[in-house]
């Protein structure tokens, strides 16, 4: 075999994390099948890996970009595939996400190209070639700045340059603590970012109890008065959690006039949000309606309580006062609850009060938490609250796909209403 011909490139060897790579391989036998794998670790050294059978041209050549994958963890053209289906490798715990926990260093992927088709967890043939390839979460001239402003707590991402920028508040789920890596691309990306963390980061409440809108507003009037942002008013974008406390934002605070909200609920949830005088109290879970597959697996799909009840309008966020607009992002396919039914309630709400300040971005076969794109698909993640795995639901490719497609409509939306 011509095994010292074969070469494999990746390029940009190094780029941004939100980008896409060309993969080829030259050298190969015409018709040759190859396995091409990739494999990455986190910053605790957990190791994750995806592969893919491909077979060569009629010139021993292959294009990542053009040639379809026959089997292995994704079929189809898919110049992405390797890095979206990384997951845990087989000796690893299973559920985990491959999320970076610094934005300061890049995620470092090994490209390897075996000899034959092996299936996903056996053992791979001989290695031809191979690359490695740099995903970064910031670009250069991105600054990183740790707040402690008053109650406010976080990190401020911003763009290279004078400025001023179109400010955005970035928040995430009921997982807690600080996760930055949207808001630092969010930075490469042009917008002066707050990566918002509202529970169990240094001196905030170490659970999700009860919340006070006051701290939001006041992250909000920081960011809309620091000199480097754009005004008249700031975004916010949440996921989950995040996403429903990005409605009360955009619903109570002048401040904030457009609001990114993925797989969120339209009503309050869990915990009691307090602002001033008022209280919107939390719907909750009823353990009772939550599943467990035989593999140990919680399926959360049923258990929060109805929206729609009337018992429950106490609950409900009154999003037909917001000034701003809204865009909703919603997988089809979410387990983890029913985002698709909340964003209908949205905009009936919104509809009913004569408002069409909205858009719908729906995906089919997306699950739960639509993150940037390539962000490895995780369908079951442990739940770092309840220290089970918890289903999200989805299917790889058609949420890959959505990543990939909102992200580039949240940066559209988020420009056209913020400048």
């Amino acid at each position: 075999p011509r095994r010292w011909a074969v070469s494999v490139a990746v390029s940009p060897a190094a780029g941004l994390a939100d980008e896409r790579v060309e993969t080829r391989v030259a050298g190969l036998g015409p018709g040759q099948p190859v396995t091409l794998r990739a494999v990455a670790a986190d910053e605790r050294g957990c190791l994750f890996q995806s592969c893919a059978h491909y077979r060569a041209d009629s010139r021993g050549e292959l294009h990542l970009g053009t040639d379809a994958s026959h089997g292995g963890d994704y079929t189809g053209v898919e110049p992405m595939g390797l890095f979206w289906s990384l997951a845990p490798a087989g000796m690893e715990r299973p559920y985990q996400r491959l999320v970076p926990r610094s934005t300061g260093t890049p995620m470092k992927v090994e490209v390897l190209v075996h000899q034959g088709h092996s299936l996903p967890g056996a053992i791979p043939g001989p290695v031809v070639a191979k690359a490695e390839v740099e995903r970064w979460f910031t670009a250069p001239g991105v600054r990183r700045i740790r707040l402690k402003e008053g109650g406010v707590r976080g990190s401020l991402f911003l763009p290279p340059g004078d400025g001023p920028f179109p400010g955005v508040i970035d928040m995430y789920g009921d997982e807690g603590g600080l996760i930055e890596f949207r808001s630092s691309l969010l930075a490469t990306r042009g917008f002066a970012a707050l990566s918002l963390p509202y529970f169990d980061f240094e001196d905030l409440p170490k659970v999700m109890k009860e919340f006070k809108l006051e701290y939001f507003e006041e992250a909000a009037r920081f960011l809309r008065r620091h000199p480097k942002v754009k005004g008249p008013g700031v975004g916010v974008i949440g996921t989950g959690k995040g996403a429903e406390l990005a409605l009360s934002m955009i619903t109570f605070l002048p401040e904030v006039v457009a609001a990114v909200c993925i797989s969120g609920c339209s009503s309050n949830t869990v915990a009691d949000l307090h602002y001033g005088e008022m209280t919107l109290p939390g719907l909750r879970f009823d353990i009772n309606k939550v599943s467990v597959s035989d593999a140990g697996v919680f399926d959360t799909f049923e258990a929060l309580d109805d929206p729609r009840n009337p018992a429950n309008s106490p609950c409900t966020i009154p999003i037909e006062k917001a000034e701003g607009h809204f865009l909703l992002v919603v997988g089809e396919g979410d387990r983890m609850w029913k985002s698709s039914l909340y964003a209908e309630l949205v905009i009936g709400r919104l509809r009913q009060h004569g408002k069409e300040n909205f858009e719908l971005l729906s995906y089919p076969g997306a699950g739960h938490r639509i993150d940037p794109p390539s962000t490895p698909f995780c369908q079951v993640a442990m739940d770092r609250v309840l220290g089970v795995p918890v289903l999200g639901g989805g299917e790889s490719k058609a949420h890959a796909h959505a990543q990939e497609h909102s992200w580039g409509k949240i940066q559209e939306f988020l420009h056209l209403h913020l400048g």
